[in-house]
Order: structure tokens, then sequence, then C-alpha cells
């Protein structure tokens, strides 16, 4: 590569990772050390704040400085900016909707056109909901940090409000960020309890980085997203639903999906769900189009009831 070229991919190396050791650095550009560190001076009069750390540990950082300086991204960078920009509104960080069209239109701005007919197809042909109604919500900045500290290993401390307990002071090794349903989750190692534990973003607060980084431990899962349905379908719920539905238990399975078990029953199938709210049972059942009985709880016999007696008077009014 030439010097120009080198220098851009040093600095697109740099914007990836809070730290970069120098001689993985070195590898990665194939130069020595010493041009290496031509090249980090040659960024740092353009404006960019390098930091070096020397030694045989020694390695380099990228400074925030104060005002963005210009970002390099892949094509596919920009284009996964752009769509995840278009869709932030839909999401339960406060705040995001505004931000996101101001920086979408910044995007917009200076992509390409190629790249903008990448993204456009990409928008046009993907369905999502809009913004979730009644979802908790936190703070963007609790976002940023989780998942900077996810990205770099480094230990975390924050408050935690768990279920109807009280608020307590936390040491984590954060892995995953991870989005379900209306929620937010952190997969981490709780250091204190010695053991994996789920948090709902909506109950941290204040969480500090600490600078010190951790080796990432083996996650007793698949993946995380994998360990958070794991601990949601053991935590107590409200209800346990039991509805028998007249219907192919694959073709029942696939409209279901994560929220809950079908299995085969006869001719048809057994759906065994535990939820707070009964809305989602409803919403399944009305959904399949079968014919089913309710089992239990008998509050969702009386929900069914309600709602069906409420649609009768509307197709006949």
């Amino acid at each position: 590569m030439s010097t120009s070229e080198r220098m851009l991919r040093l600095l697109s190396l740099l914007q990836t990772h809070r730290y970069w050791p120098g001689p993985e650095l070195s590898d990665r550009l194939e130069v020595s050390a010493r041009t290496l560190r031509r090249d980090v001076d040659r960024l740092r009069e353009l404006g960019y704040t390098v930091d070096a750390v020397r030694g045989a540990a020694g390695g380099y950082q990228l400074r925030a400085g104060g005002s963005l300086p210009p970002l390099l991204l892949e094509d596919e960078e920009a284009v996964a900016i752009a769509v995840g920009l278009r869709t932030a509104a839909a999401g339960a960080v406060a705040g995001m909707d505004d931000w996101s069209v101001q920086a979408l239109s910044k995007v917009l701005s200076l992509m390409p056109p190629r790249l903008r007919r990448q993204m456009d197809a990409v928008a046009s042909q993907t369905e999502s909901p809009g913004p979730w109604e009644g979802a908790p919500v936190f703070d963007a900045a609790v976002l940023t940090t989780l998942a900077q500290a996810c990205r770099d290993s480094e230990l975390l401390l924050f408050d935690y409000a768990a279920r109807e307990a009280e608020v307590t002071h936390r040491r984590v090794e954060p892995l995953r960020l991870v989005s379900l349903g209306r929620r937010w989750y952190l997969v981490g190692w709780d250091r204190d309890r010695m053991d994996w534990r789920s948090f709902r973003l909506d109950r941290i607060s204040a969480p500090e980085p600490t600078g010190q980084r951790f080796r990432a431990r083996e996650l007793p899962a698949e993946d995380a997203l994998a360990f958070v349905q794991q601990g949601i379908r053991r935590m107590p719920q409200r209800y346990a639903v039991r509805v028998r539905l007249a219907m192919p238990a694959d073709e029942l399975a696939a409209q279901v999906g994560r929220w809950g078990s079908v299995t085969a029953d006869g001719d048809g199938c057994v759906l065994e769900m535990n939820v707070d709210d009964l809305d989602w049972p409803v919403m399944v059942v009305a959904g399949s189009g079968a014919e089913f009985v309710v089992e239990s709880p008998p509050e969702l016999a009386e929900r069914v009831a309600e709602v069906g007696a409420r649609f009768s008077r509307t197709a006949t009014a």
C-alpha cells in the first residue's frame, strides 16, 4: 500500500477498537514498528488524538477529541448504519428518534448513489413494527457505555434495581447485549455472585467502565440470546397458559417461535406459555385460525370471551 492508503487503513483499524497492541497493528498493515510510529505521527498532525503505550505490551488508542473526526466506513458498514438509523425510532432508547433523523440526513447526503440504492432496497423489503407503546425506556448513554465495555472486555460497575428488590451495586464482566421483544438485556459474569446473570437495561443506572480488562469466560448456553431466553422461562410468571388447538404442531410452532412451547397431541397440538399479560396468548390463538379450547387459566377463557363479544358487537354494528 502507498503511504496514504496505509494511513487510511490505520485510521479505520483504530476506529474499530479502543486499544490496539502495536505488534498486531504492524501485522495487519504489514509494516515495521518504526513505520507504524511514523504513520501514527501523521495522523496526529491531521488532528487525530492517538495515545501510545510504550514497552513490550504497548499499543495505540484513538482517543475521543473535542469534536467527532471524519469516520472511515466500509460500504457494508455505511449501509448498516443508515438502515439502523431508520429503524432506531422503533426501539426503547430515549430520545433516539429525533437524533436518528438528524444523523440519517448527514449519512445520506454523503452516500454514493450505489450505496443509497442498497440501503433503500433493504429498508423497502423489511417489515418492522412501530414504536413499542409502554415499553421500558432507558437512556442512550447507558446503551453505548455497555456496548463499548462488551466490545473491549472491560469490567463494569453499575447500580441495578432487581425485580421487587432494593438497588444493589454490581461488578460485572459484560459479554453481550441482547434485544428481545420490547426489552434490552446485558449478559455478563457477576463477580460478587460468582455466576452468570442477565440484566435489564432499563433497570441499570450509572454504568462506569473501570479500565480493568478480563478474559472472557465460557457462557453456559449456545449464545447470549439463548441464555436470556432460558432465564425468562425460569422466571415465575403470573399465568401458566395451556391451550389445545386443532392444527398441526409445526404450523403453530412457527407462529409462536421462542415465546412458548408447542407439542403435538393427536390431530392437534397443545400450546403452553408462561406470561404476565394475557393479551399475547389471545393474539396467538386468534391468529392461528384454528378451533381451540382454553384449559388454563380461567382468566384466559374470560379474556377470550370478552374479546370475542367485542368483535361480535363490532361485526353486527
